[in-house]
Order: C-alpha cells, then structure tokens, then sequence
C-alpha cells in the first residue's frame, strides 16, 4: 500500500491550490496532457490518484466525460466538493482498478507514481483501462524544483517524505520493461520556478523548449497504446486414408476422387 493523504494533506493541497501562482502552473500541466493525449470531445477519461481533482478540470474543460479514483477519502471529498456532479468519483487504489478492460480511451496518472506502491503495476492498470492513449505526469527528479523538495523533506516533514521522484529516462525503461517496444513520447514545462510574463509565457510554450529540455519541473509523458491480439493454431485435418503426418487438401482431394 501506497501512502494515503490525510485529512491535513489533502486540506493544505487544497490550499496551496488556491494560490494564484499555482493555479497557473496547474493549468500548464493540464493543458500540456491534453495536448499530448489528444482526446475527442465525447471521449472519455480516468484521472488515477485524481486528489482533488484538479487534472479531471483539463478534460471537463474539453468535452470529455471524466472519472477520477483515489485511496483517500478526504481527497474524494475534497474533489467532490470542487466538480460537483460533472465527474465519477471513486475510492480505490491505482494497482487495483475496479473497471473492466479498455473501460476509457484515455487515462492519466498525474503526480500519482511517485506515492504508489508498485509504479509498475499502477502502470500495466493504467494501460488495461485505457485503450487510445496513457499520460504520465512526473515531478521531475533532475529540475531545480524537484531537487528542492527533496532536500527540503531532510530538515522538514512534508508529504514528499513519502514520495519517490522520478526522471524521464527512469520512466520510459519502467514503460518499455512493463510494456516491450510501444511508443513514448515526452516533453517537460515549468522550466523556471517563478515568473508568468510574456517573455517566461512564450519559453513555456515553446514546442522546442519542451520537447528537448528534461529539466522542467512537470514531466508528462504518453504511452500510445498498441492492440495486442491472441491469436491460436489453425486444426487441419488429416484423412483417415492419408499417410502419417500428411494434411490432405482440397485440391488433392478433388484429384483423387477424379
């Protein structure tokens, strides 16, 4: 088992939410995930690990039918109380979704592998319910952010204590280790810790910027997911009349009997 908010976790998420500041960087995330997973309006969507619900708004937002799921329930009541009726909530652990196969076209685990217990199986779920594409949204490990937590829990108790940080290159092994030979692709924003004027703006936006510098804060990355089918031997069969281990075809068939 992962770790689980608290009530005073998810109240001082809540919070810090509220801030102008971090509004804005939310809503780079949420609209980096949706430029990567590319969802139809009349989709639909799982947030997995969803808190309070802040990356289910992106896709509100867009037309698409949302569900969240997260093992605590004060932050189910948190995003209850900020969506309202516009998404399915449910409690429930990441490793274990209660859905069927390709329940969704769309799935998103933002800033939920760092707080579970086995990323890999959070991910091979992820891929299960899902059937178009995956986002993996990271608190990157190599940013100057994600260092800064990580010290900061050394003389603090914060909720990063729990947390395990991860890097792009960290990801894409575990994906390719999980799922073989599928396409990833990868881009990071919030490449500076302060800032939202024009200049920083037009940086973060820069398809270039994202697509080529790994040291954002915010890591996101989609896993294209690829049918796998099943498939089975083909029985021929063999004529009594046949010798051993001889497959007798129609044509042969039809020249016998002429």
């Amino acid at each position: 088992m992962g770790h689980i908010f608290t009530f005073d976790d998810a109240v001082a998420y809540q919070k810090w939410f509220d801030k102008p500041k971090n509004k804005h960087l939310t809503e780079l995330e949420g609209r980096l995930m949706i430029h990567m997973l590319r969802p139809i309006p009349g989709e639909s969507a799982i947030d997995i690990g969803c808190g309070i619900g802040s990356a289910i708004l992106p896709f509100l937002k867009t037309g698409i039918s949302a569900t969240g799921i997260d093992p605590s329930p004060h932050m189910i009541h948190m995003a209850e109380n900020n969506l309202g009726n516009r998404a399915d909530l449910y409690s429930g652990f990441a490793e274990d979704l209660p859905f069927e196969d390709n329940a969704f076209h769309h799935a998103c685990l933002v800033k939920t592998l760092e707080f579970v217990e086995s990323p890999r199986r959070a991910i091979e779920e992820a891929c299960r319910v899902a059937k178009n594409r995956v986002f993996i949204g990271l608190m990157n490990r190599y940013s100057i952010k994600g260092t800064g937590l990580r010290v900061k829990r050394i003389f603090a108790n914060t909720i990063y204590d729990h947390a395990h940080f991860f890097n792009i290159w960290d990801m894409k092994q575990m994906i390719r280790e999980v799922l073989g030979d599928i396409p990833v692709s990868w881009r990071t924003i919030c490449q500076f810790s302060t800032g939202s004027g024009t200049i920083t703006q037009k940086i973060e936006c820069s398809d270039l910027i994202q697509r080529y510098c790994p040291f954002g804060a915010f890591s996101g990355i989609t896993i294209t997911l690829v049918p796998r089918l099943r498939t089975r031997p083909l029985e021929l069969r063999c004529p009594a009349d046949a010798p051993d281990g001889a497959v007798s075809t129609g044509l042969a068939r039809a020249k016998r009997e002429a």
